[in-house]
């Protein structure tokens, strides 16, 4: 079953999400060749340009580079770049704006770090 796109982010930036998930995941380890920008487009039913857009936002990450005629493979080191991007957007995205909202309501860091231990217990 082909993954399912959704009409809340661009379609190219699901697809560098998904291979980047992928690497992240195993599935396609340093050195392995990733789905060609047809395989893609034919797997998601995409506009091949679309799939092209995808895999080249991440060559320009350097999670993937180009081998001439033959297709595109995960760079060395692919998935520590994206764990420290994946960190910053976290920073930016999630953390920031908690540390905002707890100074709004008064809390302390000891205050915060210990409602952030205490969430944490709970997902285990």
């Amino acid at each position: 079953m082909p993954p399912v796109l959704n009409d809340h982010t661009l379609i190219y930036k699901q697809i560098a999400q998904m291979l980047e998930d992928g690497i992240l995941r195993g599935i396609y380890p340093e050195e392995t060749q990733v789905p060609s920008t047809n395989e893609l487009a034919r797997t998601l039913c995409i506009n091949p340009a679309t799939g092209a857009k995808g895999l080249n936002l991440l060559v320009e990450q350097g999670i993937l580079y180009k081998r001439r005629g033959i297709g595109m493979f995960v760079a060395p080191g692919a998935a520590g770049r994206i764990r420290a991007k994946r960190r910053e957007e976290f920073l930016a995205q999630y953390v920031k704006p908690l540390v905002t909202e707890a100074r709004k309501l008064g809390l302390t860091d000891e205050e915060l770090q210990a409602m952030l231990h205490a969430a944490c217990r709970q997902e285990e």
